[in-house]
């Protein structure tokens, strides 16, 4: 032979669902086993679905999850199914303590006719970022190991471990191996796309053997998967590419690689030879998501989907101030969960320009979803009057107009209550960032949406989404941005030009550049050092907030740790 017919499944897991993640499991198997495949690459931990942090640690959840491999290798058949599940790893000498330790691995079998007949645990632990995989995970130590499959040798790795140069997929082709085999749980951030393209097609050519990729899609609470799982030939030419943000099956006749040396001994996972048949032609790749705009919103519609129905709900409710965050987040909700299932609230008060209520309005009609207008002004009053005494002989200022984002957030949330709508907030990066934000009002919600967009980017978004279909009023993209909770408000009040904060921002927060290296990028010192401090001031407020769609190299949240409690100030 002189090809491998490899079949991808690009799925759709839930983290803990062992039962649900058994049967989609199942389900690619006898799908894979209908097209005669030789292999099935299925995701990284695709049993338990990724990541599953604290549940590895309990006993009964990793035996649950050995429990249901068990069940899957009694229904394979003749392909070779590579499965990813956690491994209970027995004692091992670590060789920093000279102990023996006990452990779980990061792992993949090799199902073959009713058996387990292979494991391979993953060797490079990914602890950076929004990966803490040494907190979990006892390292594979075994990176060379190749496997028998009918007679062609092949390397079966785990994401990271094709990310290194000299990683496992690079000994393993030393070793002998003629095809690559990746599972993966890569996470979704922008331009990630054609940097781990160049990454597998240089693999490839560094190898002399093709690499097959298989990714995780989906969202699990901040991250997003997009799939987008790659073939590459020996030569580093692609050969597939899967949709992205979109299950998918696959099947592509893989041709082998160089013998780097030959007779090299292998572990036998299928005894019996493939079998001779003609080659198909490789399928037509899943269209691609241009321009970048289009990427992000996607990912955004995929990150709410999931972690609305993953978690039980079927519905939202957001609250609709006429400006360009909810117009934007009601949109996405909409194209994610149908306009059936969004509900669209304003709720002005003797702040609220006409035009806003009117915006708002337009809005919701465009998109087709429900919308209601609950005044909060009386409430407003009200507070306003049981507070009199307290405040007496003060001025108006931050503690009324936060008051009225707070009734917004208790109406939301008793809207939740009654009708088990999840509530959306909407609050973007720029404001998040420098905490301008009313905790337990604007920001109550069950989830986040814009959390990792930048405000300049929610102008870009909003101007994409136009672009298909004008459902965002141009009213609502024109007018400066307002809180309006006090006469005449703009955001420009109390914060610079949001394309100059969003520009220190990213320095400062995305890519930990210091104070000083941003002055001397040419900005003013006075008011970078402004800005830092109010990133650093409002960390409790970020602690609080809604996890939200993660779609940069450094959120908030998993990427981004720092102490509430913390002194220390640059500049």
């Amino acid at each position: 032979m002189d090809f491998l017919r490899v079949a991808g499944a690009q799925l759709n897991l839930v983290v803990g669902d062992l039962e649900g993640n058994h049967d989609r499991i199942a389900r690619a198997m006898a799908w894979a086993e209908d097209q005669q495949a030789d292999v099935l690459l299925l995701p990284e931990l695709a049993i338990t679905g990724y990541p599953p942090e604290d549940l590895l640690i309990r006993p009964a959840f990793v035996q649950s999850n050995l429990d249901v491999l068990g069940r899957l290798a009694a229904l394979a058949g003749d392909v070779v199914s590579v499965v990813g599940f956690a491994d209970r790893v027995g004692a091992v000498v670590d060789p920093l303590e000279d102990a023996a330790v006990r452990g779980v691995a990061n792992a993949a079998a090799l199902l073959y006719r009713g058996a387990i007949r292979g494991v391979y645990h993953k060797v490079l632990l990914p602890n950076y970022g929004v990966f803490d995989e040494d907190r979990y995970f006892v390292p594979g130590r075994e990176p060379a190991r190749i496997w028998d499959v009918g007679g062609v040798p092949v390397g079966v790795s785990i994401c990271e471990d094709i990310w290194i140069p000299d990683g496992p997929p690079t000994h393993q082709a030393l070793a002998g191996a003629r095809v690559l085999l990746n599972i993966n749980a890569s996470p979704y951030h922008t331009n990630k796309a054609e940097e781990r393209a160049a990454l597998l097609s240089g693999q490839a050519v560094r190898s002399g053997v093709p690499v097959v990729y298989v990714n995780l899609v989906g969202g699990q609470d901040e991250l997003v998967f997009e799939g987008d799982s790659m073939v590459f030939d020996a030569s580093g030419d692609l050969l597939y590419r899967a949709a992205e943000f979109a299950e998918d099956r696959f099947v592509v006749d893989t041709p082998l690689g160089a013998v780097h040396t030959p007779g090299r001994a292998v572990v036998p996972v299928r005894p019996d030879p493939l079998v001779e048949r003609p080659a198909r032609p490789a399928p037509a790749s899943g269209a691609r998501l241009e321009p970048e705009e289009s990427e992000i919103y996607q990912a955004l519609v995929t990150g709410l989907h999931d972690y609305v129905h993953k978690n039980g709900f079927t519905d939202i409710v957001i609250g609709l101030s006429g400006g360009i965050d909810s117009a934007l987040s009601a949109a996405v909700a909409a194209d994610a969960l149908g306009p059936e299932a969004v509900w669209g609230v304003a709720m002005p008060t003797r702040f609220s320009s006409e035009g806003s209520v009117l915006d708002a309005k337009a809005l919701a009609e465009r998109l087709g979803i429900r919308f209601d207008v609950i005044p909060i002004d009386d409430v407003f009053s009200e507070y306003l009057t049981s507070l009199d005494p307290a405040f007496s002989g003060t001025e108006f200022g931050v503690a009324e107009e936060n008051l009225q984002a707070r009734i917004r957030g208790a109406i939301v949330m008793a809207l939740s209550n009654k009708f088990g709508h999840m509530v959306v907030t909407t609050g973007n990066k720029s404001e998040v960032a420098v905490g301008y934000a009313t905790l337990y009002g604007d920001m109550v919600g069950g989830y986040s949406v814009l959390k990792d967009v930048f405000k300049t980017l929610v102008y870009r978004l909003a101007e994409w989404r136009n672009s298909e279909a004008e459902v965002i009023p141009r009213s609502i993209i024109d007018k400066p941005p307002s809180a309006e909770l006090r006469p005449d408000q703009k955001d420009s009040d109390s914060l610079p030009p949001y394309d100059l904060l969003d520009q220190i921002l990213a320095r400062y927060v995305e890519e930990d550049r210091s104070v000083e290296e941003i002055i001397s990028d040419g900005y003013d010192a006075d008011l970078v050092r402004k800005v830092a401090g109010l990133v650093d001031h409002n960390e409790y407020k970020r602690r609080q907030a809604a996890p939200g769609v993660r779609i940069t190299r450094k959120a908030f949240g998993k990427d981004r740790r720092l102490p509430i409690t913390n002194r220390y100030r640059e500049g």
